[in-house]
């Protein structure tokens, strides 16, 4: 189980770009990129716990980084 609580879909794309992401483009899904690894974030508020830590792995960071940056 994620110890990560649904998160704003806003504040996940501020605190990926803190961690060096990009937005890359925008319509119904926010991608960011940061030059090697690409995440896609749903606009759901909030976006739920498992959704988040998944788009967390895939940019590989850990829950506990990914937090600090929040």
């Amino acid at each position: 189980m994620p110890k990560l609580s649904g998160v704003n879909h806003q504040r996940a794309v501020n605190a990926f770009k803190n961690a060096g992401f990009r937005i890359a483009r925008e319509g119904k899904h926010i991608t960011m990129t940061n030059g090697e690894r690409i995440i896609t974030i749903p606009r759901a508020n909030p976006v739920d716990a498992f959704t988040m830590a998944g788009i967390v792995k895939d940019a590989g960071l850990t829950i506990e980084g990914f937090k600090k940056l929040l």
